[in-house]
């Protein structure tokens, strides 16, 4: 791939932008409330596209791709099955505990609801989840440069590391959040006309559903068995596993996307954040994941292109977006496009950096080492809980260049700490006999239970250390990690229901504003009845529920 001025030029635009954006910003940190959580004080239009932008990372531009190449418009499920539903969830019935309660983040919640220990099993996972996510992503990031434009993996490292280091430092999460709704116009500008060339060269959407496999251009009509399908799962796994516990574990209780709703003006704007958020995140399966299937189709259809391969001759899914770039896209759109691709790496990797200074400064430091300091030493720790997140987000990234495995770890984390984490969630708010002990013993059991499961297990050759014959072979990775996030939710669930009802809970007095039972939630301010969250909810869910259908 060869790039001229012009598309050098756009880069140097773009790096000069979100730079300007830390500098603009710096003035107003004033206090760790302004540098880690913006005050409350950003519009919804805001935080709505930070929401959705702060998960649009190099997963899901690059990811999605791939897997649009590989399992077809099943894929889409990510969407309308495994994020539209959880996002609702939370806008309606989880935001008036996390915004009313004034927590600062998801583990002061845990705090308020339960105890200190549970909040500290939280922190501390998901602060480790944190640094595993962003380096990976800075690694992908690196890896993408070394073989577009043959930088080395240490000046890609450090100079994207750089980049994010300078604007989420001197603007803190303000800054991250702007530059996130700047990355948001800037990847769907980027990527929506190769979606719209490309359909047109393989004869829209009729000619590109003829020159496919039928498993590849329908969502749920070859999901009666695991062997039917590309992904090789069938319709309960599905919904069991993505559908609810993956799904609601990650956008119900992840305090990277979570904190993006809790920086909102008031609760009405809180709520309607990861509602409003849902709209364009419903649309996005057709930006994202429709280059992967355009590739397959041109691969088949004797135009010249090919899937990349690797060096071992396996088809390099994850390099199907760039290639696909290279072909359509000139010089100057070419640029746009690669500038789209760093986007997405960087607005994956501050908004983990800026979820990490958050629990470290409040959840870490300020609950277990110094708990009485002014407010000017909790900003101080914050911006060094910055620049301490992305030297280890460089050293992850060194890891993962010696070490092949650590994407497949990361995806274990997610199951590992997000799904028991939901079913803690779901108990605390809705059960006021839940206890501290039981939501803790229930993490501790949950995420036993998902390294049992993995270690008993086997797909593609991976997991199954535990016994020299695995007790189970799933037909696809994919499959287990739905089945080790199934058995993880479930453990916690139970465990936490038995010791909760041989433990104390707390009085009820103690609990008012964190459990639905409890807690008098506002009547909705809102007079335009087209902005309630409970129409926007239904719109969002008939529209998903409509897609389901086209595309079934």
């Amino acid at each position: 791939m060869t790039l001229t001025w012009v598309d050098y030029s756009i880069f140097f635009v773009y790096f000069l932008f979100v730079l300007g954006i830390g500098a603009f910003l710096k003035s107003r940190m004033k206090s760790s409330s302004d540098f880690l959580m913006s005050g409350r004080s950003i519009p919804l239009w805001i935080t709505s596209l930070a929401f959705i932008s702060a998960n649009l990372g190099a997963q899901e531009v690059i990811g999605m791709a791939a897997s649009g190449a590989k399992y077809g418009i099943m894929t889409a499920h990510f969407y309308w099955l495994g994020a539209i539903p959880a996002m609702v969830f939370l806008g309606v019935f989880m935001m008036p505990f996390y915004y009313g309660s004034r927590a600062r983040s998801v583990p002061e919640y845990l705090v308020l609801r339960f105890d200190e220990k549970t909040r500290a099993f939280n922190a501390c996972s998901f602060a480790l989840m944190t640094l595993v996510s962003s380096g990976v992503s800075l690694y992908a990031l690196s890896i993408l440069l070394q073989t577009l434009l043959g930088w080395s993996f240490e000046v890609s490292v450090f100079l994207s590391a750089g980049i994010v280091l300078i604007y989420t430092f001197l603007g803190g999460l303000t800054s991250a959040v702007y530059n996130e709704v700047l990355q948001f116009f800037l990847i769907i500008l980027g990527i929506a006309p190769l979606v719209y060339v490309g359909l047109h060269s393989v004869g829209n959407w009729q000619g590109l559903s003829n020159q496919l496999p039928s498993q590849m251009v329908h969502t749920w009509k070859y999901m009666g068995s695991s062997r039917e399908n590309p992904m090789g799962v069938n319709s309960w796994s599905m919904a069991m596993g993505l559908g609810f516990v993956l799904s609601f574990g990650y956008w119900c209780t992840d305090f990277l996307v979570v904190q993006r709703a809790m920086i909102a003006r008031n609760m009405s704007e809180a709520r309607r954040t990861p509602l409003i958020a849902a709209f364009p995140k419903m649309l996005l399966p057709f930006v994202v994941v429709l280059p992967g299937l355009i590739a397959v189709a041109l691969t088949h259809n004797g135009s010249g292109y090919h899937l990349p391969m690797k060096a071992d001759g396996r088809i390099d899914y994850d390099m199907t977006l760039p290639s696909m770039l290279a072909r359509y896209y000139p010089t100057g759109l070419l640029g746009v496009g690669l500038t789209a691709l760093l986007a997405s790496f960087m607005s994956g990797m501050a908004g983990n950096v800026t979820a990490f200074n958050s629990v470290w400064t409040f959840d870490i430091y300020q609950a277990y080492i110094r708990k009485q300091a002014p407010d000017a030493h909790y900003l101080k720790v914050g911006k060094m809980a910055t620049v301490l997140g992305i030297i280890f987000s460089i050293a992850t990234a060194y890891i993962a260049r010696s070490f092949n495995n650590l994407m497949d770890l990361m995806q274990l984390l997610f199951g590992f700490i997000n799904a028991p984490l939901f079913a803690t969630f779901l108990l605390g708010m809705f059960w006021k006999r839940t206890t501290g002990h039981g939501a803790f013993w229930g993490l501790v059991a949950g995420t036993t239970g998902a390294a049992a499961t993995y270690g008993l297990t086997r797909a593609e050759g991976r997991g199954g250390w535990l016994l020299a014959a695995p007790v189970h072979e799933f037909y696809s990775a994919m499959g287990q990690a739905f089945g080790v996030a199934i058995v993880s939710w479930t453990t916690c669930f139970l465990v936490t229901i038995a010791i909760s009802l041989v433990t104390k809970p707390k009085p009820d007095e103690e609990m008012r504003g964190l459990v639905h039972s409890l807690t008098d939630i506002p009547k909705e301010v809102e007079r335009r009845w087209y902005l309630h969250p409970v129409t926007l909810a239904v719109v969002v869910l008939g529209g998903s529920a409509a897609l389901n259908y086209i595309l079934w």
